[in-house]
């Protein structure tokens, strides 16, 4: 059988054809990426920390795209998560020798505080699926009380630290500090978001 020969002409047409083809493609994927960060940007902008709320969320950016619920999901996908280590944190510290008495009063406090943290965001995260819609105001009202009380809980933690008797206290303070302030100001975040979702939804948000 004799081959197929394409004339230079067809050839370029062809290669012309593929290009535009696959440059518009590349362009698509390229502008709805684009057009998916921003809308994390702006939403981000409207929280109080909206740097460390950029930096967590623009990764899942394709999986938001514009879908402020699914952006409020994901962000409380991330606070547990911070918040599941905290807790493996504060248990691991609780094993610790050699520890002052208020450090481990403290310590003690944050374990239970933490971990009832994770219950509710746990809790929270369940009732996700079921807010849209008009049947929303019950379920969102819930979500924004148990990441409230969530976020009450992180500082609980951070407050047996907080007194004037600790400020020499070196490591065990400062590791809890550091982590405990992210994981609160994630879970800031979470809250400002699906108040932010509650409002698009025609529901009244919860003030933070």
């Amino acid at each position: 059988m004799e081959g197929l020969i394409l004339s230079p002409a067809k050839l370029a047409t062809l290669f012309l054809f593929f290009s535009i083809h696959f440059t518009s493609s590349s362009a698509t994927r390229f502008l709805s990426s684009n057009t998916n960060a921003q809308f994390v940007k702006a939403s981000c902008s409207n929280t109080t920390y909206p740097q460390l709320c950029y930096e967590s969320f623009a990764r899942y950016a394709s999986k938001i795209q514009s879908n402020p619920k699914m952006l409020a999901h994901v962000a409380l996908d991330v606070t547990l998560s911070a918040t599941k280590s905290a807790s493996d944190l504060m248990r691991n510290l609780a094993k610790l020798h050699g520890l002052k008495a208020r450090e481990v009063a403290a310590i003690a406090d944050c374990v239970e505080v933490v971990g009832d943290a994770v219950d509710e965001l746990e809790r929270s995260i369940g009732e996700m699926g079921r807010a849209r819609g008009s049947n929303s105001d019950p379920v969102i009202n819930d979500i924004q009380t148990w990441v409230s009380a969530a976020l009450t809980n992180d500082d609980t933690c951070m407050d047996g630290f907080a007194f004037a008797a600790y400020a020499n206290d070196g490591e065990v303070k400062s590791t809890v500090t550091n982590k405990m302030t992210k994981v609160a100001r994630l879970t800031s975040i979470a809250l400002a978001l699906i108040n932010s979702f509650a409002s698009s939804q025609g529901n009244s948000a919860l003030i933070l």
